[in-house]
């Protein structure tokens, strides 16, 4: 199970076979990560929901994380830089990768955007999303 090819990986495959000079790829760094390689994990309480978010190798600084009701996005910009010289103003190479890669979702509930909060440690985004209380019927008044 473990070897079968999917049809992108079987025509991935032939192309850069057939043309290699076509497909070049960077010479340093880890290429760019996808919506789907951003690994998340939801855990929910009766007051708030939990997010963990895989979110290696970017910086905290660029890291984004928006909220709108009961939608939340994350957002992160890839930044490598790679440079060698042989010595003196003679630079024989230098390279630079940058790019961003977002992922959303909808939560069951909508989030009380004052009180939540984030925390980034050794790659993991941990998110703490309360639920935004429901204010119950309010009964009118009839004139």
């Amino acid at each position: 199970m473990a070897n079968q090819l999917t049809r992108a990986s079987l025509f991935d495959d032939f192309f850069r076979d057939f043309a290699p000079g076509f497909y070049v790829k960077p010479l340093h760094g880890d290429p760019l990560p996808t919506a789907a390689q951003i690994r998340i994990d939801v855990a929910e309480s009766d007051s708030a929901y939990t997010v963990q978010a895989e979110v290696p190798g970017v910086a905290k600084e660029d890291i984004h994380v928006s909220i709108d009701g009961s939608v939340v996005t994350l957002r992160a910009e890839v930044k490598q830089h790679d440079s060698q010289s042989g010595g003196g103003d003679k630079l024989l190479r230098s390279e630079r990768y940058y790019g961003a890669v977002s992922r959303g979702f909808q939560l069951p509930q909508d989030i009380d955007q004052a009180a939540a909060k984030a925390r980034y440690d050794n790659g993991v985004l941990t998110l703490t999303l309360p639920k935004k209380q429901a204010s119950g019927s309010q009964r009118l008044t009839i004139e």
